[in-house]
């Protein structure tokens, strides 16, 4: 918990989910989410990404109640709807530590540690080789 100039509350948190790392800064308000600098609706490319990001609100019942100014690098939109998710669950639970149980429930507190496996030499993908021929 931090205070700017206007002495208005800041709760700051780190998501990650990916290659993706989502900054988030929770403050009280109207509901406004700004990613990277545009509003939600215009930065992912598809409702559900938004739906999946904002999904903390809706099982807390604050759906209107915090404004989010988030800064998302790396990776893709579904990894960055994911680190933006799990910023925002625990930028909440800053707020109010009454919502552990909610969050922890809807399993919005785990991260999710699945990254992309290495590609291996001698092989195209990471586990799909070249075709196999006897002859």
């Amino acid at each position: 918990m931090a205070t700017n100039k206007t002495d208005k509350l800041i709760y700051a948190a780190i998501g990650r989910r990916k290659s993706s790392v989502a900054r988030v800064f929770l403050t009280p308000g109207q509901g406004d989410i700004i990613v990277n600098g545009r509003k939600i609706d215009a930065y992912f490319p598809h409702k559900t990404l938004v739906l999946d990001a904002t999904a903390p609100f809706r099982a807390t019942t604050t759906e209107g109640k915090y404004d989010v100014k988030a800064n998302i690098v790396g990776g893709g939109y579904s990894g960055q709807a994911g680190a933006l998710r799990l910023g925002i669950a625990r930028a909440l639970l800053k707020a109010n530590s009454d919502f552990r149980a909610s969050l922890r429930l809807s399993g919005y507190l785990t991260v999710d540690s699945r990254v992309v496996e290495r590609k291996k030499y001698g092989l195209r993908k990471a586990r799909k080789a070249p075709q196999f021929s006897k002859r």
